[in-house]
């Protein structure tokens, strides 16, 4: 922030904007950036078989690599050999951080935050967080001469398939399949990328490892309007209309759910027809579902769906995203657009022709997960198969201009009511687990310039606007997320509402005046997941909203969230070892009631947080209810103090200065970005 504008753009009537992204490799594709001493040019395909052996001597950390390492990595041309220990050495070092356990390592100066213990275990993550930095700069060095040749990159592959099974990271199967998976779309953006080993690794492991000008700070530009006056919000008179709208995030259906099976595998995700049976110590799975590291069957978001149907009507609905399970190593895109397909349809016929579904993308649609090239990348890799599907089943809900800015990059924005528009981005570009953003993360698809176009027509127009995501803002890469910020700051009068998923858990994230960051002036609210993924009941959320009047602020002015009480739904009280044939999804809380509020407007959010410091009870509560009702473990001190600062930090830079501020010595802020989806 504060430093030149990378402009990606070119004019074309394609997008409201007029914006549309140019290949960032067009003028000087070819160039592959390999280490500060030594450059080596990729060479066209057709020449890479003579193409000369390199030479370059660099000492990275622990390890020199030399002449002779770099000329017995080139010199494997047959695919049929075994893997070399030095690509099986590499290979260990890149899949440690995939399977392995993602806690962050560990240093006298990093104490261990017991909260964020459920960010970390348990579930698949594709985090480099645990690797060293030199380790990470001599992985990538040895990758980037490897993959010189063909050859290499089937070599390659089988090596880190190799490394996962000696490191006992997951069984034989889940390596194979997840080497397999990931192994074309990762290589393919690695060989665009135009990043020395030091960026990639400080895009990768983070900002202590180097510098990487690829994230160097970006501006997103604001017209040369002026900010209207702020005028604070003021609760509606009674009896002003309300709109009730259904809000559900992170399904997680398992089609591979089996009752019975084991609870506890040595799987990243259990449950299912290969978890195999539980010990007699073990537990098995239930007939709704299980507090473990499991996801949903069907019947459940059926039942759910049944359930919501009764209590409405509902004014609209929000839904953002993350519909497949967590088995993200063996998914492929047929299973992927099968399931969109069916929860589709699913909501469309229980909610009802008549109520509006306002979808949003999650970061789980896509396989590999996290794969969401930006539209500059065409053909096969690109994300159309993924789009289109979505396109053809939401057209039900979405108008023609919606869907076109859909097919192109995931986002869309419409009118939900006159005075009312609704805003759907996909957040995948503004994550760091999406590896295609090596290649060029500078507002990937135009998509923060679009918004503010919106915005600005929006405000020009006296409208309203609800922001609807999957990542929270505060999660999402440095840049990206100041941007973001910055453009809230702009708009607060027009936006009214933030709303988004993705960690599973109850909470929110404030927004401050940035020229302060004390006055509160807007909220993005985090939604608890319909999955039990990890140890939690279903759930979902139902706002309150500022109605449908003349002069409506269109805020959240309450929200309730409903659960289905796993304890009770697997064990019908006449025979415990039967479940409820038809359980009830329960009311935990209302928000205002819980916590003695007469609005959730941006103050009384804000007020909430120093309520929350100063009073231990009613943290507690907020920490029980955060968990859907099923707390797996207290909360106390260094948990407490992380919560607060993430409560408070709607901005990833401001997550690391509070991490900071509080002495974690940055173990706060990257354990929190491994969120457990």
């Amino acid at each position: 922030p504060g430093g030149g504008t990378h402009s990606v753009c070119t004019t074309s009537p394609e997008l409201p904007g007029d914006l549309v992204p140019v290949h960032p490799l067009e003028a000087g594709a070819g160039l592959f950036r390999l280490s500060e001493p030594a450059r080596v040019h990729r060479t066209p395909e057709k020449d890479r078989r003579d193409a000369p052996v390199c030479s370059f001597s660099s000492s990275l950390g622990c390890l020199s690599v030399s002449v002779s390492v770099c000329s017995s990595v080139l010199a494997m041309r047959r695919p049929t050999s075994p893997p070399s220990p030095v690509l099986t050495t590499c290979a260990l070092l890149l899949l440690w951080p995939l399977l392995g356990a993602s806690l962050p390592a560990q240093t006298p100066q990093q104490p261990r935050l017991t909260f964020m213990e459920h960010f970390l275990r348990l579930d698949v993550r594709f985090n480099w967080r645990n690797i060293t930095c030199p380790l990470c700069k001599t992985l990538f060095t040895i990758l980037d001469i490897a993959l010189l040749t063909d050859a290499n990159e089937e070599r390659v592959a089988r090596a880190v398939g190799e490394a996962c099974i000696r490191l006992h990271l997951a069984d034989e199967q889940v390596c194979r399949e997840i080497t397999e998976l990931f192994r074309d779309d990762f290589i393919h953006a690695l060989q665009q990328s135009l990043l020395w080993p030091t960026e990639a690794c400080a895009l990768l492991v983070g900002p202590s490892c180097g510098k990487f000008d690829i994230y160097a700070p970006w501006n997103i530009t604001l017209p040369n309007v002026p900010k209207p006056p702020v005028t604070p919000p003021s609760p509606p008179k009674p009896g002003s209309p309300q709109s009730r709208v259904l809000f559900l995030t992170d399904i997680h259906w398992d089609k591979e759910y089996v009752t019975g099976s084991a609870a506890d595998c040595k799987d990243p995700l259990c449950c299912r027809n290969d978890s195999g049976s539980p010990s007699w110590r073990r537990r098995g799975a239930g007939y709704w579902g299980t507090y473990s590291k499991c996801d949903l069957p069907l019947r459940t978001v059926e039942n759910l769906l049944e359930n919501a149907a009764m209590a409405g009507p509902w004014d609209w609905v929000y839904w953002t995203g993350d519909i497949p399970a967590h088995n993200v190593w063996s998914q492929t895109r047929k299973q992927q657009l099968s399931e969109l397909t069916v929860i589709s349809r699913l909501i469309h016929k229980h909610l009802g022709p008549n109520v509006t579904v306002y979808p949003a993308i999650g970061n789980h649609e896509s396989t590999p997960v996290n794969s969401f090239p930006p539209p500059f990348v065409h053909g096969n890799r690109s994300c159309s198969w993924l789009y289109d599907t979505m396109a053809e089943e939401w057209a039900p809900w979405l108008p023609e201009q919606a869907l076109k800015t859909l097919r192109y990059g995931g986002f869309y924005t419409m009118e939900i009511q006159p005075g009312l528009r609704v805003v759907s981005l996909n957040m995948n570009f503004c994550a760091r687990e999406n590896f295609w953003l090596m290649v060029n993360s500078t507002d990937p698809a135009n998509q923060l310039q679009w918004l503010v176009h919106i915005l600005q027509a929006s405000e020009d127009k006296g409208e309203k606007v609800h922001i609807i995501g999957h990542i929270p803002p505060g999660l999402c890469l440095s840049s990206w997320s100041w941007n973001y910020y910055h453009i809230v700051n702009r708009y607060e009068s027009t936006i009214a509402g933030q709303f988004f998923g993705h960690t599973h858990l109850d909470e929110f994230q404030m927004f401050y005046d940035d020229a302060t960051m004390t006055r509160p002036l807007s909220v993005a609210f985090i939604a608890p997941s319909v999955t039990t993924y990890v140890n939690l009941n279903p759930g979902y959320r139902v706002y309150y909203v500022d109605g449908n009047y003349k002069g409506s602020s269109r805020l959240v002015l309450d929200h309730e969230t409903y659960i289905l009480n796993l304890t009770e739904a697997n064990h019908s009280p006449e025979s415990p070892s039967t479940p409820e044939p038809n359980p009830k999804w329960t009311l935990l809380y209302r928000a205002t009631e819980a916590y003695g509020l007469t609005s959730l407007f941006p103050s009384d959010c804000d007020g909430l947080i120093r309520t929350f410091i100063s009073e231990e009870r009613a943290f507690q509560k907020f920490w029980y209810f955060r968990h859907k009702g099923h707390v797996s473990e207290p909360c106390k001190e260094t948990c407490k103090t992380t919560v607060l600062c993430f409560l408070r930090s709607g901005r990833y830079d401001e997550l690391e200065q509070c991490d900071l501020l509080n002495g974690f010595g940055g173990t706060l802020a990257r354990a929190a970005r491994k969120t457990l989806c």
